[in-house]
């Protein structure tokens, strides 16, 4: 545990990645178990706690590294290679360090003035009802899909203040400390079995107005926390980084598979045709695509970011038609990885059914992944297909 004034070293880019590749075989071991306790090891937790990965986005003045959002996506795509569940994890809790670079400070004063390694987890659905009282609101909901919830002390949870009829719907973020909220076991599922995304509910729950953030504010970029996190690095557009969080571990799970694929088919003899797995030319085809598929989807999610980071270098927020194609390129990713993962399934044979290979838990995690919401390929590609006819929709919760 660490409180706020304790000393920090931070790691090189580099060391931060190795740190999350060095626990690879150990997620990879470690993947039946949370399967079958449906959440994420408490071993896990430790492991990435120490090796310090939940600070790669929390600010500096709050024990973090600080460090670049491209950093943030290698460390999630590497974990995903042991297990998309902890990248997944990961991808959601690892992001709120970075939304309290947004929030105002007091806010994050609650959350991390004794102990800065605190974890928060979310539902953004503004799903919520919020009434507002003298100094805050009052909040009322129920909560689905909170990933590694019962790793975290705090939630970030959305909610809409009731409006007058034909009026505009006021949506926030409210945050919201473990004593005050209730976690259901809900999470039985065919997918991403060990994130533990249980129901979170909220009874009369009293917010102060200061631990809350806007949605338009986040889509206009701003935030009472930006006068103190000056970097550019809180200036990225919030839905941009957030749904990136729940696409991004498929390409390393992808990449995961291949590699698993790659040793098995080394050894494989086919039945039938009693020839190498690794000689036969549908084989290497498959292989050659996926390869190139992940390089391909690692190429433009770095790209995007880097033309992101340009425009909040400069105090500006990047135009709607390139966040609507962005949100795009987040779906695809999703889309197309289950398309790869479902060729590489196939070319394994019979023998992928068997638990003690990883083909079926990589295939179904990649296939769960893809049903979020922000991966909905159709809905988003239906968007970006209309800016290339010149028509824009406005889309301030999800951009």
């Amino acid at each position: 545990m660490l409180a706020r004034d304790d000393k920090v070293s931070v790691p090189t880019q580099p060391e931060i990645i190795a740190r999350a590749r060095a626990l690879i075989p150990a997620l990879a071991a470690r993947a039946e178990q949370g399967e079958r306790e449906r959440r994420l090891p408490k071993e896990t937790i430790a492991d990435m706690q120490a090796a310090g990965l939940f600070r790669v986005l929390q600010p500096k003045r709050w024990g973090g590294y600080e460090m670049d959002i491209h950093t943030y996506f290698d460390v999630q795509m590497a974990l995903a290679e042991g297990d998309m569940s902890v990248a997944w994890v990961y991808g959601v809790v690892g992001v709120h360090p970075w939304a309290m670079g947004i929030f105002d400070q007091r806010a994050a004063d609650d959350v991390w003035r004794d102990d800065t390694s605190t974890l928060m987890c979310s539902s953004l659905m503004p799903v919520g009802v919020a009434q507002p009282v003298p100094g805050g609101y009052r909040l009322n909901g129920r909560w689905k899909y909170s990933s590694g919830c019962e790793h975290c002390a705090w939630a970030l949870l959305g909610g809409s203040e009731p409006s007058a009829p034909g009026g505009p719907v006021d949506r926030r973020l409210f945050l919201v400390p473990r004593s005050d909220y209730e976690i259901v076991d809900t999470w039985h599922v065919s997918g991403l079995k060990s994130t533990g995304s249980n129901d979170i509910i909220a009874k009369d729950v009293f917010v102060p107005d200061y631990r809350t953030q806007k949605y338009s504010d986040n889509f206009r970029g701003h935030g009472a926390g930006l006068a103190v996190n000056t970097s550019a690095l809180y200036r990225l557009p919030f839905g941009q980084v957030f749904f990136r969080g729940v696409s991004t571990g498929a390409i390393g799970a992808l990449q995961g598979m291949l590699n698993a694929y790659v040793d098995y088919g080394k050894k494989r003899i086919q039945r039938l045709s009693g020839q190498a797995a690794a000689e036969d030319p549908v084989v290497q085809i498959v292989c050659a695509e996926v390869a190139c598929g992940i390089d391909e989807m690692k190429t433009i999610l770095h790209r995007n970011f880097s033309v992101l980071e340009g425009y909040a270098a400069r105090g500006e927020m990047p135009p709607l038609g390139l966040r609507i194609e962005y949100k795009f390129h987040n779906a695809w990713v999703a889309e197309r990885c289950t398309i790869l993962a479902a060729k590489l399934f196939k070319a394994v044979g019979a023998a992928g059914i068997y638990a003690e290979y990883p083909f079926g838990r990589f295939l179904a995690d990649i296939n769960t992944g893809r049903q979020h919401v922000s991966n909905q390929f159709e809905a988003n590609a239906k968007s970006f297909g209309a800016t290339l006819f010149g028509i824009e929709e406005t889309k301030d919760f999800v951009l």
